[in-house]
């Protein structure tokens, strides 16, 4: 760990405290502002390390390299306390949620060592096809740039960041702007638990630091998550694109489609929590309900009653749901879409709804909302909830169809027929489909992706480390000689590729 003297960025909570000056953000600590110079210093000490697919990393056996990440892991669960209230203070997110992201977090990384040790087991065998004698197993792929964003940034960073360290690669990591400080702890334990070289940590603005390394061409894979305009120019920024594998998991509209035969009492409380759990701060929030005209009144009633009930709060008090918002432009941002809106004809209804205090955001329910509005189309990432009343189910589906996002939708009704129609129907336009449920990630073992502009690339623990590796086959003719040598490697073992250890 290098200790850096240069220029800081301070960082700050949302949550704001009164001083002797008036109400401010608490000051959390700071950030190194790392230059081009370090950022670059980090990605030659991965590029080293990986030693063009010869290093000490890649080439350790997959046992090896599961110790080293059951002595990280055990690490990290010592951190535990203070990864979690660093979390909670610099996103504002509450002490409930904030011991989930970590504790989902170690659980993720446990599974992902299971699910690598089984794909290790089915490549523990030779394979004879046609007079050829088979060894295939999984590769790693050099050097990864991974990027996490701030709504999760200990649980979704590692779901990039640690199928592609076990899978064999060597990673530089560039944590958010927002939810830096909590990786902080973390420190040790990887520089304990790798090789020097396997894990690199870049702190500092992007624009300082990822763009040079991008150009330099010695990124194989970039792993980011956020906005697909923001991963089109870091694609574009690297001079070999066809030698990029990119992992992406980028933004979403996904819509609720509420049927005149839901279950309306069962709809608005998933749609609430859909909406607004973490201020709507997800990439698999709902960001835009759709009702059926003949109930849309009804829906809407019992709708604002639930928001009624949010709780406002510290994160750290029992209940809360509706936190401070950690982004400082966020409130202006969506202040702007809320004032198109009403420009094109909807009204904020529900009481207080859009008020701004401080870092406070008070969720704003826009009805009723059309295609002549942003919030229509563009993800707002926050407390707005626009509601969009419909006749026929075949004006949501050519929405969906327009959209330039496809990652998840959720569907609420009880009509079998009906319902079956719609499933045939959207499976095509996105990659989940939830129904009579809110769109979320987990559970981890089932696929996490999007079409269009929302991902590429699969991401769930076994597609994860398939992701971040690839296919790599020893072939030999069937003939004595091969045999007899093939024999002698493993007998002395001299080989780790063709190792045919079994790890229990």
């Amino acid at each position: 760990i290098k200790i850096w003297n240069g220029p800081v960025q301070d960082i700050y909570s949302p949550v704001c405290i009164q001083t002797a000056t008036g109400t401010e953000q608490k000051l959390l600590g700071s950030t190194p502002l790392l230059t081009e110079k370090e950022a670059t210093e980090a990605l030659n000490a991965a590029v080293a390390a990986y030693k063009n697919g010869t290093g000490a990393w890649p080439t350790m056996t997959v046992e090896d390299r599961i110790h080293a990440m059951e002595k990280f892991v055990k690490a990290m669960r010592s951190k535990r306390t203070e990864v979690v209230k660093t979390l909670m203070w610099e996103i504002g997110k509450t002490i409930k949620d904030s011991e989930k992201e970590f504790d989902r977090t170690v659980e993720y990384i446990i599974d992902t060592i299971e699910a690598y040790k089984k794909i290790d087991r089915t490549s523990s065998n030779f394979q004879f096809e046609q007079g050829i004698i088979g060894k295939i197993r999984r590769s790693p792929l050099g050097v990864v740039l991974c990027m996490g964003p701030y709504n999760y940034p200990l649980n979704e960073t590692f779901t990039t960041l640690i199928p592609a360290l076990i899978m064999g690669n060597t990673v530089v990591f560039k944590p958010a702007k927002i939810g830096v400080l909590l990786h902080r702890p973390l420190l040790e334990a990887f520089r304990d638990s790798f090789p020097k070289g396997v894990i690199n940590v870049v702190f500092g603005r992007g624009r300082a630091t990822v763009g040079p390394l991008m150009s330099t061409g010695k990124i194989d894979v970039l792993a980011f998550i956020g906005t697909s305009k923001s991963a089109n120019i870091l694609k574009m920024q690297h001079p070999k694109p066809n030698r990029l594998r990119s992992v992406l998991a980028l933004e979403a509209k996904n819509p609720a489609i509420v049927l005149n035969h839901a279950d309306l009492d069962l709809a608005v409380k998933e749609c609430a929590l859909g909406s607004l759990s973490y201020n709507g701060q997800r990439c698999t929030a709902l960001k835009i309900i759709f009702v059926q005209k003949n109930v849309v009144d009804t829906f809407i009633n019992k709708f604002l009653k639930e928001i009624e009930l949010l709780k406002w709060g510290m994160p750290w008090e029992n209940g809360v749901q509706i936190t401070p918002l950690p982004e400082p432009e966020k409130p202006g941002l969506l202040k702007e879409l809320i004032e198109d809106a009403e420009a094109h004809g909807a009204t904020v209804i529900n009481a207080g709804g859009g008020a701004i205090e401080h870092t406070f955001y008070a969720p704003a329910v826009v009805y009723p909302v059309n295609n002549k509005m942003k919030l229509y189309y563009e993800e707002q990432f926050g407390p707005v909830v626009p509601i969009v009343a419909y006749d026929k189910v075949e004006e949501v589906i050519q929405y969906m169809v327009e959209s330039n996002y496809g990652q998840q939708a959720s569907i609420f009704g009880t009509d079998n027929e009906e319902m079956a129609k719609l499933i045939d129907n959207l499976v095509n336009q996105v990659c989940r489909l939830n129904i009579n449920s809110q769109c979320q990630r987990g559970p981890d073992v089932y696929p996490f992706t999007g079409r269009k502009d929302s991902g590429e690339g699969t991401l769930s623990v076994s597609d994860a480390l398939r992701t971040f590796s690839i296919r790599t086959m020893v072939a030999a003719k069937e003939i004595d000689v091969n045999k007899e040598m093939l024999t002698d490697i493993i007998k002395e073992r001299s080989s780790t590729f063709l190792s045919t250890d079994f790890i229990f």
